[in-house]
């Protein structure tokens, strides 16, 4: 088989995305995080990341909110990935984790965001854990909230408990008390048609 039949794969199983402005600490990173299995295809700004030849094969993306290299920021990258396909789970660092830039980060579609500074060993328990969800469960989870038509914030809650969350630890995250969750918990089963927590697990994820 020549070099053109042969079929498009990644070239490696755990190939990343690393978007990081501030050279040190992208190659410091990406030297840290070859050494927990992640091959990184580092840049410095949203704009070259979005040019890699390899960008279709990443399985995850770091990238710095605040970007100096170029106009977008981090957050402004997750449209444009999902623009060219690119479904792989966004890990979003930042060193001022306000509320809003929370509920930015999260409305923009994020996995995680990570406050600096943080630990390699912390990143990686987080690329473990939204990496772990087969993109096949990812499209379980689309394929069933599109059909509730739910509200943006309706969806943001239902995807954080479909992550485990508790109704307490969600509204840490979005600046909304437990009581607010979960009423938009109560409207987001209701549309599904489902009684609780368990039976919405078991109708986005069927045994």
């Amino acid at each position: 088989m020549t070099t053109s039949e042969a079929p498009a794969r990644a070239p490696s199983p755990r190939l990343l995305l690393l978007v990081e402005d501030e050279a040190d600490a992208r190659t410091i990173l990406a030297r840290r995080l070859q050494a927990f299995g992640w091959n990184c295809l580092a840049h410095p700004s949203a704009e070259t990341a979005l040019r890699d030849p390899q960008l279709r094969f990443v399985e995850a993306v770091v990238a710095d909110v605040v970007l100096g290299e170029g106009r977008m920021s981090g957050i402004d990258l997750i449209p444009a990935l999902r623009k060219e396909e690119v479904r792989a789970p966004v890990v979003l660092v930042t060193a001022f984790a306000d509320q809003q830039r929370v509920k930015d980060a999260l409305n923009a579609g994020a996995a995680y965001l990570l406050e600096k500074p943080f630990t390699t060993e912390a990143l990686r328990g987080v690329l473990d854990k939204v990496t772990s969800v087969d993109v096949d469960l990812a499209k379980l989870v689309n394929k069933a909230l599109s059909k509730a038509r739910l509200t943006r914030k309706e969806e943001e809650v239902a995807r954080l408990v479909l992550k485990g969350l508790t109704s307490a630890e969600i509204g840490a995250m979005m600046g909304n008390s437990e009581k607010t969750i979960k009423q938009h918990l109560t409207q987001v089963y209701a549309k599904l048609g489902v009684a609780g927590r368990a039976e919405f697990f078991h109708l986005v994820f069927p045994s």
